[in-house]
Formats: structure tokens, sequence, C-alpha cells
């Protein structure tokens, strides 16, 4: 079966609207006015479908106009259909005006907590029609194929050819222990002696062996494979169980920072841990953007600016 008509093209929905508009109302110039052309633009479409398809749709004289037998058979045919389709366009421009529908969005829990939760009473009271879907975990997926519209993760793992929005100037990770552990175990005096250490190792969500630890010396990154008698997929936790002594936990700077300044954690090592691409809103390149969509990114754009 062929997948195209040869009997239509790409202009006839315009033709069609001009020729239903003009066999409803019988007349040139009223359908001219509700369509919001001239009269003799009008016939001249109308016309040159006519010649297109090789059939006289309307009888013309100086003083009225009224449909031929093919022109009453194709008006009743079409009409519906030319009247379901300008619906259809304008339930769609609806989008662009107010925007509504689910928005799916895939996030860290740090990023949940920093970008997402700040902005929720504020989104919700300007776009009530937005239903926000939100998945919050530590696993990478492929964003489009899960499913998702959004994501807000990391630099280091965000996919190819997804639009990337930095929320946050570069971070960084220090190791952070408890005073009450340093008094017992001291402190390491370069990353690799983190090996003699009881270290609160963390696992990706969905893979099988603990993260290792990323340092930075003589203009390189090198890993240090740490063990210890703890391993969460909770960086919470991990933080939580340093604070109370279990042992030394890599943890991002800004999440430690306040137990640093109050003096439940001490942070070492921190002249080989540099800053790294920080949380990033990523979404697929699209031509036409989905509003409510839109109204999503630009929402947490504004929230990080005023956060950072």
């Amino acid at each position: 079966m062929a997948l195209t008509d040869p009997m239509l093209s790409g202009g006839d929905f315009a033709h069609l609207r001009a020729f239903v508009a003009v066999g409803q109302a019988l007349s040139f110039t009223r359908a001219a006015e509700a369509l919001g052309v001239t009269p003799s633009a009008l016939s001249q479409v109308v016309r040159t479908f006519e010649d297109r398809i090789g059939v006289r749709l309307l009888n013309r004289t100086t003083r009225s106009v009224s449909l031929t037998e093919a022109g009453e058979n194709l008006l009743r045919r079409v009409a519906p259909a030319v009247a379901e389709l300008s619906q259809a366009v304008g339930q769609a421009r609806l989008y662009q005006e107010r925007p509504s529908g689910a928005v799916r969005v895939h996030t860290f829990r740090s990023a949940a907590e920093l970008y997402i939760q700040p902005i929720l009473p504020a989104f919700r009271r300007a776009y009530p029609s937005v239903v926000l879907d939100v998945t919050v975990d530590d696993e990478v997926v492929d964003t489009v194929a899960a499913g998702y519209d959004a994501a807000i993760r990391l630099g280091e793992v965000i996919e190819r050819d997804m639009v990337a929005v930095p929320l946050e100037p570069p971070v960084r990770q220090i190791p952070v222990a408890a005073p009450s552990y340093i008094a017992e175990r001291g402190t390491p005096a370069h990353p690799r002696d983190l090996l003699g250490h009881d270290c609160i190792r963390w696992r990706w969500p969905g893979r099988a062996q603990p993260y290792r630890w990323e340092f930075y010396e003589d203009g390189a990154w090198f890993e240090v494979e740490v063990a210890g008698p703890l391993i969460v997929n909770s960086k919470d936790m991990a933080l939580q169980a340093a604070i109370d002594g279990v042992g030394i936990a890599f943890s991002v700077e800004r999440t430690a920072r306040q137990a640093i300044a109050d003096g439940r954690l001490v942070a070492m090592l921190e002249a080989w841990c540099e800053p790294f691409q920080g949380h990033h809103l990523c979404f697929p390149q699209q031509r036409q953007m989905n509003p409510a969509l839109r109204a999503f990114i630009d929402t947490v754009r504004e929230g990080a600016s005023t956060a950072c």
C-alpha cells in the first residue's frame, strides 16, 4: 500500500480549509472575513484547488455561490475532519500558552535536595497544570531510553548528545573524619596512606565495586582503592558514619562544610583534592521543546542562580 495519496499534497489542508469555509458560508466575502484574508485571495485558493483535482466544487455567479454535487459530497465528508484538525492544532497551541502535562525527571539525591526541593512551592503556584514526576536515586541511567525528559547529574557522567546546563561552579571531594578517629589512628600524609586506614566506601547504585577515591597530583588524576568496615550506597549515611567515628569518608566539600565548621569533622589531604564539574541539568536537544519542560528548566536554573 502506498504511504502517500497522489491526489493529496502538503498544501491541501489550507485548500480544504478554504473550501469548507466558503462551502459552509456560501459567500466568499463572509468566508474571507472568518479566515482573515481577502475575498479575491480566497477565490484564487479555491480555484487552484479545483484546477488541481480537476473537479468544479462551486458554482459562482456575480450574486451567489452554490455547491456542485461534487462539492456537496466533498464538504459533507471533509468538514468534520477539517474542524477536528483545527481543534487539535488549537489544543496544541495551548501548551505554548499555558504549560501543562507531565515532566519526568531523574536526579541524584544531593541534586534533588539542592535544586528541586526548594523550587517546588513556587513551581506549583506558577504552573498548576504541570505534574512533576521525579525519580530520586544515584543510579546512572540512559535518560531518553528510560523515558525521562530531563536529568540532574554530575559532569563526569553526562551522556553524549545531551544539552548540559551547569547549575553550580566546580566542586571537590575531600576525605573527612571525626576528631576521635584522628586521635586514635592519626592523619594520612598522602592519599596512598589511606590504604592503612578504615575508610567508609560508597557504591554507585547498580555497580558491583565501590567507587575508587580520586585525587590529583602533578597534573594528573589517580585513584586509590581504599578499604574499610563499611560500604554504603548513601552518601548521607557515609558522612554520618564519619561523624560517628566509624572511619574516613570521602565527601563533597559543600556537604561536609557545616560539620567541619562546628568541629565534628576534620578535613584532610586537601592539597590533592582538585575541583571537578558539579551538577548539570541535562535534557535531549530538540527543535520544539514541550512548554512544561521549558518551564521546569527555567525554574531550576533560576533557583540554582539564587542558591550559588
